[in-house]
């Protein structure tokens, strides 16, 4: 059995792409989506259908709506292939507009619910500011589930906990860049990766605590670090990474496991603005690697906005 057959047994299998003509090839659970997979899979010519649909039923209204419908559009194929759920993401430019996050959220659920797909099926991402968590606290009340993103510290994964947040997306392979860059290494082995140890810390702290939210590990570099992960909760896994699993062969071993990590010794941390803007601002790789995600998204976002306007 390969590597990625494996994993599956002990954690659930996310596809990390726009593309959902390779997502059939994995079989995963779930997929997710973001402003640079859509950017990405939209420039392609195969998808040349549904964003002219998107164009032709938006464009009395505008761009951003053209925007929303693309993303919901994409978002529709996917399920029509996945027996789960996608993740479908706000505008990076409201991330810290917590009513207007809301806003946009119930529009896109909306625009799926016409659409026949049930909410359970959708997970919005938003990013996990202090206003991303307040706006999943008042969807999450409406049986909008929510994927917080952008997520690179413990304090960011206790205040989504708190409020009761679906699921926690900690990038793993952002983690490592940056502190790659800060130590001038080319490499870190994956045994020692930041960033597997804070999904380590992170899961830990969630199973010591008796926390629903699920955690979902994200943006990898290598399978190296997937390896390490193996039993969370959920991997979202690009295809490059699902093809180089799925063609390794050798025994798993099981890294993460609920009733070691229950025996955890580590402290509930105090969730308030104050402390939460404390603790990520003490954190300079967690605050760097936030706010250049948020700007990465708003960016993709923009150029696929571009693109929109040329075929309005």
């Amino acid at each position: 059995m390969n590597l990625l057959d494996q994993l599956k047994k002990v954690t659930v299998v996310v596809a990390d792409t726009g593309d959902f003509r390779l997502i059939k090839q994995y079989e995963p659970r779930d997929s997710t989506t973001n402003p640079t997979l859509i950017f990405k899979a939209a420039s392609n010519p195969d998808y040349k259908l549904i964003i002219d649909k998107a164009v032709r039923d938006g464009k009395a209204e505008g761009p951003d709506h053209v925007l929303d419908l693309l993303a919901v559009g994409f978002g529709e194929e996917i399920l029509k292939i996945v027996p789960g759920r996608v993740s479908t993401e706000v505008d990076a430019r409201l991330s810290f507009d917590a009513q207007g996050s809301v806003e946009k959220a119930r529009k896109l659920i909306g625009l799926y619910e016409k659409r026949g797909i049930p909410r359970e099926r959708i997970l919005i991402k938003l990013a996990t500011t202090w206003e991303g968590v307040r706006a999943a606290e008042i969807l999450e009340k409406e049986r909008i589930h929510c994927n917080m993103t952008l997520l690179f510290s413990l304090i960011q994964a206790a205040a989504c906990a708190e409020i009761g947040a679906t699921l926690i997306s900690p990038f793993v392979g952002r983690i490592l860049d940056w502190h790659k860059a800060a130590r001038k290494v080319d490499h870190i082995p994956p045994r020692e990766d930041p960033g597997v140890e804070s999904v380590r810390r992170i899961y830990g702290y969630y199973k010591r605590h008796g926390f629903d939210t699920e955690i979902m590990g994200a943006s990898f570099r290598n399978t190296g670090e997937i390896l390490e992960l193996a039993g969370c909760d959920l991997l979202t896994i690009s295809p490059e990474l699902l093809e180089e699993l799925r063609g390794a062969e050798g025994k798993l071993e099981v890294k993460l496991r609920p009733e070691e990590a229950r025996k955890t010794p580590v402290e509930r941390l105090r969730v308030d603005e104050k402390n939460f803007r404390w603790l990520l601002n003490e954190d300079a790789m967690a605050t760097e690697k936030l706010a250049q995600g948020i700007r990465l998204f708003a960016a993709d976002l923009a150029k696929l906005r571009e693109m929109v306007e040329k075929m309005l």
